[in-house]
């Protein structure tokens, strides 16, 4: 088997043809695949069971729920929770009396955030969820 300095200088001397021609060989035979950047992976084979790779950072979520858990002004928090809402005056004194309730469903987190700051200056208990 040649040594790693005679292999490396082997593929820094390849033609581009012969890169695209390595490439596909590697992908067929032995499921390998050049990462972004062009570094070779070898393909992850979790059949195993133990291993050694870390855990897969979960994605950040990007929809959230603001829950009115609790007020402690209710003319000031069904006012607030019309405005945001768009609801009647009988719908949102339901939503408030109902609490905890969920005032706005799959938003970003900046209008979550100000939502349940709107709540708060009445008073209210406001917990904002990852939506799903």
């Amino acid at each position: 088997m040649a040594s790693v300095q005679e292999l490396g200088d082997a593929l820094a001397g390849l033609t581009l043809v012969q890169a695209v021609e390595l490439k596909a060989y590697l992908k067929d035979k032995y499921q390998i695949e050049p990462a972004a950047g062009g570094v070779m992976m070898a393909p992850q084979n979790n059949a195993g069971g133990g291993g050694g790779g870390g855990a897969e950072k979960a994605p950040e979520p990007t929809e959230f729920n603001v829950i009115l858990d609790s007020f402690t002004d209710k003319v000031k928090t069904i006012k607030v929770v019309r405005e945001i809402t768009g609801q009647g005056l009988g719908e949102a004194k339901a939503t408030v009396e109902g609490a905890p309730k969920p005032i706005k469903e799959g938003v970003d987190k900046k209008t979550a955030e100000d939502v349940k700051k709107k709540l708060e200056e009445t008073g209210a208990k406001v917990t904002i969820k990852p939506a799903g």
